[in-house]
């Protein structure tokens, strides 16, 4: 089943691209000096029922216009011994689908996931590789812990990546207080999308609570995180607040339909009610009183 944690790990590939740069460093790949990188479709279904989709799909192109490659990225939370067959199936099916060579990058979160991933993985009668696949893999191994507020704030992808991987570790919160630094003094929209799209890759996690308590920014509407349910919270005094509004409206309305002066002072407290009850009192009161001052009687 696809998780949110699981939906992060790779989505942060295709909203910050930029994220490949270490990364190839750390996995000693070359990467094209100020290459462009496009999301493509993430769907290698054919015309048959069975149907097959890697996680994120990205086209890696030189700025000079030589050979560029794909990328395909996939989240693997365990070990599946059929996840071979369908790797292979899909680096084939971009070499074929674009005419262009395809590399594989598996995320893992653990380190025995990790290894097994890194293969290589052999398909063919025994004695016999008809077909060789070889991954390559980000993992708790691999994956810098950065744990320096001002080293994260250099490379703040690099960083969320390092605190999604390393978030089941002892050393977790000291890796998302540096963070928390950091996204301190970024620019609004990277402090939430970045906040988020950790709470949301942190899973059900001891790190995912300590950060709720680090951080209230969203980006990802939908997902049940801190930020949200303050928003949603707001949203309902919101509405609330729109209602009590509309009732104070109605009350001054009826005494002015009724001919029923309202002074500066009545008009302000009126419009200055947000207990709907009292509203809905002085309401009742405004279709039978003969002065505005009756509306307060008894209070």
């Amino acid at each position: 089943m696809v998780t949110s944690h699981h939906e992060a790990a790779h989505r942060i590939f295709q909203d910050r691209p930029e994220l490949l740069v270490p990364v190839f460093r750390i996995l000693d790949v070359p990467l094209p000096a100020k290459a462009s990188v496009d999301v493509l479709s993430a769907d290698v279904t054919e015309m048959r029922p069975l149907e097959r989709r890697v996680d994120s799909v990205l086209r890696v192109k030189p700025s000079d216009g030589g050979d560029g490659f794909l990328l395909a990225i996939e989240a693997q939370g365990r070990r599946d011994r059929d996840k071979a067959v369908s790797w292979a199936y899909y680096l084939s099916h971009l070499k074929a689908k674009y005419n262009c060579p395809a590399l594989l990058l598996v995320i893992c979160r653990d380190k025995v996931t990790a290894d097994w991933a890194a293969g290589p993985f052999r398909l063919g009668p025994e004695g016999w590789t008809a077909l060789s696949v070889h991954p390559l893999v980000l993992g708790p191994g691999n994956v810098p812990v950065i744990t320096d507020p001002e080293e994260a704030a250099r490379d703040l992808p690099l960083a969320t990546f390092s605190a999604m991987t390393h978030g089941r570790d002892g050393g977790a919160p000291d890796i998302l207080e540096a963070l928390a630094l950091a996204l301190g003094t970024a620019d609004p929209e990277s402090a939430e999308y970045y906040s988020e799209l950790l709470e949301i890759g942190l899973g059900d996690t001891r790190a995912r609570e300590t950060w709720r308590k680090l951080m209230v920014s969203s980006y990802f509407p939908g997902r049940g995180t801190l930020f949200e349910e303050k928003f949603l919270e707001g949203k309902a005094e919101g509405k609330a607040e729109g209602k009590a509004e509309g009732t104070a409206e109605v009350v001054l309305r009826v005494l002015q339909n009724r001919g029923i002066p309202a002074s500066n002072d009545i008009r302000e407290r009126v419009m200055g009610c947000r207990d709907l009850d009292e509203l809905g009192r002085w309401l009742d009161r405004a279709f039978h009183v003969t002065s505005a001052e009756e509306l307060f009687d008894g209070e």
